[in-house]
């Protein structure tokens, strides 16, 4: 059985004035994904900052999000790290916390050959029981998990299961899922290429629009699912102007801009993120307008 099937919200780790995390709008902001369709809280990844969060904020944060969400849905929590150690302790405190799942990206500068991402995912694999979500984004990382060492990962380790294919290319994906042969659970990692990862046997996004526009996420994903293609695809391509700007700047910039202006709780970036270019900001707030959320 899959860990979730629609979408996913890659959340934010919203700040206080002071840069300490704010826990209050974290419980505030996961009721309100929920109560919107939210299937599955995703912590501690790119868009929470985790690359900020000292480690044993890292941790808090986790298990303050399991706390919030109260099984209502699942939640997974990003634990990946350019250390395999610090994968391993990351992830055996997730599950610790009560996470259903760990998201753990690829090595990121030091990076790893094919062989080396076998050891590293094998060995954070076998720390833990729960189902672990490998995470693709070269474009960050620098790092690319190949189709065949996706395949080889799926078929010789249990609970390794899915993937967040952020890649942007099409071909290796088809080809991955081809070698996975219905072995792997494949989940966007790109807003704007929802649906032709669901065309391939997808089943549902980890998204940085559903911060701001979680029903909509939801819908697109799941009215695929269910077979109204030409509905998915309207949402699908209404939503890539506002896609487009929330990526206008590096993630979670844009993200949290937007929160701010539709009045809800996301707090300062902390360095060496900064706050968002006001010409950047300004088409972010006209396609806010345009998408009817502002």
């Amino acid at each position: 059985m899959s860990i979730f099937r629609g979408a996913g919200v890659a959340i934010v780790t919203p700040m206080k004035d002071n840069f300490e995390v704010d826990y209050e709008a974290l419980e505030a902001n996961i009721n309100y994904q929920i109560e919107n369709g939210t299937d599955c809280i995703v912590i501690t990844g790119t868009t929470g900052e985790s690359a900020t969060l000292t480690e044993q904020e890292h941790v808090d944060v986790i298990k303050a999000a399991v706390d919030f969400t109260k099984k209502r849905i699942p939640v997974i929590a990003g634990t990946g790290s350019n250390s395999t150690r610090t994968a391993v302790e990351l992830s055996k405190a997730a599950q610790e916390a009560g996470a259903d799942a760990v998201l753990v990206v690829t090595p990121y500068y030091n990076k790893a050959t094919q062989k080396g991402l076998v050891a590293h995912y094998t060995t954070i694999a076998n720390a833990i029981q729960l189902p672990l979500v490998m995470y693709n984004v070269p474009s960050r990382t620098g790092c690319n998990i190949l189709p065949a060492t996706v395949a080889e990962l799926t078929k010789n380790v249990e609970n390794i299961v899915g993937i967040k294919d952020a890649t942007g290319n099409m071909a290796q994906a088809a080809q991955m899922m081809n070698l996975c042969d219905g072995n792997l659970e494949l989940y966007s990692g790109e807003d704007g290429q929802v649906l032709p990862l669901l065309s391939i046997g997808g089943i549902g996004v980890i998204s940085v629009l559903s911060n701001i526009a979680p029903r909509q996420t939801h819908d697109m994903v799941m009215e695929y699912l269910e077979g109204d293609r030409n509905r998915a695809m309207q949402i699908q391509l209404s939503a890539v102007p506002l896609i487009n700007a929330l990526f206008s700047e590096v993630n979670p910039i844009p993200v949290k801009a937007a929160m701010k202006m539709l009045g809800m709780q996301a707090g300062p970036l902390r360095a060496p993120l900064c706050e968002m270019e006001d010409a950047h900001k300004e088409v972010l707030r006209q396609e806010l307008v345009r998408f009817g959320l502002l």
